[in-house]
Order: C-alpha cells, then sequence, then structure tokens
C-alpha cells in the first residue's frame, strides 16, 4: 500500500537535496499564500467600506468586542489542531490512509463537544461579550459560529498536511471575505436585520468557509472506517493538546487584548476606529500566518530525522520570506496612511497612528510566529510560559498607555495609538526572546534580519514622503505603486539570494523527483 510522501521515512539521499526539496515545498506553499493575499486584500476592501459607511463607527465598535470572545473561544475549542494535527498525523506515518483518517475525525469530535458547552455557556452568560452593549438581539448568534470555525480550523489543518494550501486560500481568501461583505451590503438594506446586519454576515462568512473546506476535505479523507470513540484516548489527546491551546490562544489573544481593553476604557466610536486600522493591518498577519499550515508538515518531518539544521535553515528562509513582503505591505500602507484611513471617512482619520503602529507590529511579529512553529513542538511549556508573560505585558502597557491618554484628554485617536504601541512593544519583545531561546535548542542561528531590508525600507520611505506633499488620491493612486516598485526593486536586487527567488518560482524541483515515491 502506497502512503503520501510526507509519511515516508527519510531516505539516505544527500542533506542538500533533501532540504531542496523543503524549499520546493515552502516556496510553493508560499506563492500560493502570497496569491491568496492579494485576493484577500482586494475582498476586504467592500466590507471596510460598507461597515464604515453604512454601518457607521459605533456599530462597527461594538461588533468588533463581540468577536474577541468569540474568536478566542472558538480558537480554544479547536484544541491547537492547526499545528497539532500535523504532528499526530506524522507520529501515524506507518499507519494507514483509514487510520489517519479517524485520528482527524477524533479531533473534529472533541472540538465539537466543546464548542457546544462553550456556546451554551455564552449564551446563558453573554455579557462578557457585549461589553458596549449589542446593536441588536440577534447579535447573540454570534456563538453559532465557534463550533463552525473549530471544525474549519481542523479541516484546513489536515488539507495543509497534503500540502494543499488552495483550500486555506479559497476558504479564509475568497469565500469568507467576499461573503461577509455581500451578505453585510443585503441585510443593510432590510429592515429586519439592518441593526444585526454586521453580525448575521459574519455567520454566513464562517458557514459558508466551513462548507468551502469540507468538499475537499472530503474527497481527500472520506468518512471515517471502522472508527471507535474512546474516552481514554480523547482525554489524552484534550490534555496533551493543553500547550498548543494556550499558545494560540495567547497569540491570537494579543491581536484581540487590544479591542477587549479599548471596549472597557473607550467609546464604541473609538473600538470601531481601531478595528478599521486593525482590519488593514490584519492582513500582513493572515499572509505570515497562512505559512504555518505548509511549514508545519516539512518541521515535523525534521523532527522525526532529527534534523535540527534543516529546521533552522527552514525557519531563516520562512522568516526572511514573511518579513520582506511584511515590511514592503506595512510601507506600502503605512506611508500614505492618512489618506488611507481617509477611504473609510472623515471620521478615521484620527486612526492614522494606530494604523502605523500595528503595521510595525505585524512586522516585528514575524520573527515570534516563525519561532513558534517550532517551539510548539520541542518546548511547548516553554513558550507557553514566554506566551503568558508578554500578554500579561501587553495588558499592562495597554491599559497604562489608554488611561494616560485619557487622563490627558487627547482623544479617541491617542487611546487606540496607546493600545497599538503596545501591541508593537510586547510583539517585539515575543519575537527577541523566542528567537533566542529556539537558537539555543536548534544549535543554529535563526534570525530572519538581512539588512538589505533598511536599505529598501529607507528608499521606499523617501519616495513616499514625496507623494505625502501632493494630493490625496495622487498618493493613493500614484504614490502607493510608486512605494512598492521603489521596494521591490531595491530588496530583490540586494537582499534575495538564489534561494529567495525560489519564492517566485514554478519550476524549483526536477521532473524526475515530480512522481510520488512508492
Amino acid at each position: 500500500m502506497s502512503l503520501p510522501p510526507t509519511h515516508i521515512p527519510a531516505a539516505p539521499a544527500p542533506a542538500p537535496e533533501k532540504g531542496g526539496d523543503d524549499l520546493a515545498t515552502l516556496a510553493k506553499g508560499g506563492r500560493t499564500n502570497t496569491m491568496g493575499f492579494v485576493v484577500r486584500l482586494v475582498a476586504r476592501i467592500p466590507f471596510l467600506v460598507i461597515a464604515t459607511r453604512l454601518y457607521g463607527a459605533e456599530a462597527l465598535g461594538r461588533f468588533a468586542s463581540a468577536l474577541v470572545l468569540i474568536e478566542i473561544v472558538a480558537l480554544v475549542c479547536s484544541l491547537g489542531e492547526k499545528r497539532g494535527l500535523a504532528q499526530r498525523l506524522s507520529e501515524g506515518a506507518g499507519e494507514n490512509r483509514a487510520a489517519e483518517t479517524n485520528l482527524v475525525y477524533d479531533g473534529i469530535l472533541l472540538a465539537l463537544g466543546y464548542s457546544a458547552i462553550a456556546a451554551a455557556v455564552l449564551l446563558v452568560f453573554p455579557e462578557p461579550m457585549f461589553p458596549n452593549g449589542m446593536n441588536a438581539p440577534l447579535d447573540l448568534w454570534l456563538v453559532a459560529t465557534i463550533p463552525a470555525f473549530a471544525v474549519t480550523e481542523i479541516l484546513l489543518a489536515a488539507q495543509a498536511y497534503r500540502f494543499d494550501i488552495a483550500t486555506t486560500v479559497r476558504a479564509r481568501a475568497v469565500v469568507e471575505p467576499w461573503t461577509i461583505s455581500i451578505a453585510a451590503g443585503v441585510f443593510f438594506f432590510i429592515p429586519s436585520t439592518r441593526d444585526a446586519g454586521l453580525a448575521l454576515a459574519f455567520i454566513a462568512s464562517i458557514y459558508a468557509g466551513l462548507l468551502t473546506a469540507l468538499w475537499p476535505f472530503l474527497k481527500t479523507y472520506g468518512l471515517p472506517q471502522g472508527w471507535r470513540i474512546e474516552a481514554r484516548a480523547m482525554l489524552k489527546m484534550s490534555t496533551r493538546a493543553f500547550p498548543l491551546v494556550g499558545a494560540d490562544a495567547i497569540e491570537r489573544g494579543t491581536r484581540l487584548l487590544d479591542i477587549f481593553i479599548l471596549g472597557l476604557f473607550a467609546p464604541p466610536s473609538a473600538v470601531g476606529i481601531y478595528y478599521a486600522a486593525q482590519q488593514i493591518a490584519s492582513l500582513p498577519q493572515k499572509l505570515k500566518t497562512s505559512f504555518e499550515p505548509i511549514l508545519s508538515p516539512v518541521i515535523t518531518k525534521n523532527l522525526r530525522i532529527g534534523n535540527m539544521e534543516a529546521i533552522a535553515a527552514q525557519v531563516r528562509q520562512v522568516g526572511f520570506w514573511i518579513v520582506a513582503v511584511q515590511l514592503g505591505i506595512a510601507l506600502v500602507l503605512g506611508v500614505p496612511g492618512e489618506a488611507v484611513m481617509g477611504l473609510w471617512g472623515p471620521d478615521y482619520v484620527a486612526g492614522t497612528a494606530a494604523l502605523a503602529f500595528l503595521l510595525a507590529a505585524e512586522v516585528v511579529a514575524s520573527m515570534a510566529v516563525v519561532s513558534e512553529s517550532v517551539l510548539v513542538y520541542i518546548a511547548r511549556k516553554r513558550n507557553l510560559a514566554i506566551s503568558v508573560g508578554i500578554i500579561a505585558l501587553q495588558a499592562g502597557l495597554t491599559v497604562a498607555l489608554i488611561l494616560a491618554a485619557k487622563k490627558a484628554r487627547l482623544g479617541g485617536g491617542f487611546e487606540a495609538a496607546g493600545a497599538a504601541g503596545a501591541l508593537m512593544v510586547a510583539l517585539a519583545t515575543s519575537s527577541l526572546v523566542k528567537a533566542l531561546l529556539l537558537k539555543h535548542l536548534l544549535g543554529a542561528p535563526v534570525s530572519n534580519w538581512r539588512w538589505p531590508l533598511a536599505h529598501a525600507a529607507a528608499a521606499a520611505v523617501v519616495v513616499g514622503f514625496a507623494f505625502t506633499l501632493l494630493p490625496e488620491w495622487i498618493e493613493l493612486v500614484f504614490g502607493v505603486p510608486a512605494v512598492l516598485a521603489t521596494y521591490g526593486a531595491v530588496i530583490w536586487r540586494r537582499g534575495f539570494d538564489e534561494d529567495d527567488k525560489v519564492l517566485f518560482r514554478k519550476n524549483v524541483v526536477p521532473a524526475e523527483d515530480a512522481s510520488p515515491p512508492a
């Protein structure tokens, strides 16, 4: 019986060739995810226009506050399977396809059980979801997205283990954002659903993403065969998942804690302005985290054979790809930041400083995310302890800066900027600490920093600043492409070596290697 390539023990091939295969796999996933990012960027714009122009900052702020708890709870209920599933399947490499399928269904069943309990609790005690109140009673049904979100995470992780990243791109970058955009517009013009339009649109998008992931999953894995539910195995799986769950929840929590605290200390309009800035800044984050599914199988394979040097090389390579693309995105959106925020309305220009800090935060966070993709397998408890310390640091800084802005009566824009600045400091600290720990454990350097990044950024800032002196429409129409072109030209010529350029080539694996091994 033949097994998927991921499950085959390492052959005694030379290390460089194996590294080339891994590089080709990572490059293919990287190309797919980069394309998915562009699609997601285009798809996210209509939702932001509809949410900001039709619903307004206050309604958007209440909606954003409600999503904080929903997303964290759903992530916990997925039991860390976004990364843990790859390890569970990799450890069962000698088993047949039916056994692998059953392993996936174990995770789905457990996630549904935890999701049902969580949803029931929030239905009875909904107050934590709505610190600023509800837009409409129908907002309460946001809890229905918890099981759908958790199961979708598992389905996409299972597909990623077979190196199917296209399904993730379709679900997360096409179906979900376009569904929420279209549904938000439709619900707004129906009088009975207008007030709850944002919540109902979000529910529709999550279930549309679930169906998009379910169909290819069923074609790849099928239905379970000879599947038996064993309570002891389920308990063991839950216990083992705890460090992964904690790491995932804290990593996502760092992007949501600021909104939660703003909801407690600031008016809904300030939360809405911050949320609009965050939606723009989170696009680089989606690009970064979307590398995780394709990176996890490669890492678990090399962990199984003890090839730590290869893992360090993969961390350096993927880390540089991510930070290079993210820095370019940050410059394109940040240099003309005032004009970008002005697209959503005059009230949102106050969030320009918050946008700049959030974009910088995503750039400095890239090393933490790539390092954590390895630490969750080789140092789970230490990684979790670091993450707990980081989120505590962020919480303290966020509260202090928001209260300082309130005391000085600087306005909602400065309160939002304080929350974003606290996030940037916390994520920079996380990157430094986790990179140093990973370097120690692997015995090899893992840094993704290269000086040409600074050279390319400096050139792009000079060009971008010149365009800020011109009318806003010129700044957006001509300045954004000019900034991108300048940055791209410098980083390509001075920052990318031959291995880096593999990301932009399709034919990186020789034809004789393309056939699946027996």
